[in-house]
């Protein structure tokens, strides 16, 4: 684990808001020079305290209206590798999350679709088709708000 220090946690903030924001920019707004900003995030990066940089889609205006997680539990564990699973589920489109999970259900999916008719498409001739499916529990999402992350 890295220490941090209170500029550490604002830099991380800040990346954490608008990734694309320059050294430079970084430096003006917490007092530093930019050499300076860009050695931090570098020693952040060396540490796996940030661990890439990603692009955000706006599913609404692509055309991606629905969001449900899906619960899965295998049918048959044991007779089914996970990894088989996990490479057949992954390679789905619509499917942008697959968590390995403790609880009720073995695996939680979060899937992206048009609207529920191409949803119940992706469920029928995608999900349930995949080696090992059993029982699924599907939550459409109504409403979704950025929290801030562990830094607050």
């Amino acid at each position: 684990m890295i220490e941090l220090d209170e500029i550490d946690r604002q830099l991380l903030r800040a990346l954490a808001q608008d990734v694309t924001q320059s050294a430079g920019a970084l430096g003006r707004r917490f007092g530093l020079s930019q050499p300076a900003t860009w050695r931090r995030i570098r020693r952040l990066q060396d540490s796996g305290a940030i661990s890439g940089r990603r692009l955000r889609l706006d599913k609404a205006a692509l055309g991606f209206g629905v969001t449900v997680f899906l619960g899965i539990k295998l049918a048959r564990k044991g007779h089914v590798s996970l990894e088989d699973f996990e490479r057949a589920v992954s390679a789905i489109p619509e499917v942008q999350l697959v968590e390995h999970v403790l609880g009720l259900y073995d695996y939680r999916l979060r899937i992206v679709a048009r609207d529920l008719s191409d949803f119940e498409r992706v469920l029928r001739h995608r999900i349930m088709t995949l080696p090992g499916a059993g029982e699924v529990e599907a939550n459409v999402v109504l409403s979704e708000e950025r929290r801030p992350g562990p830094l607050g």
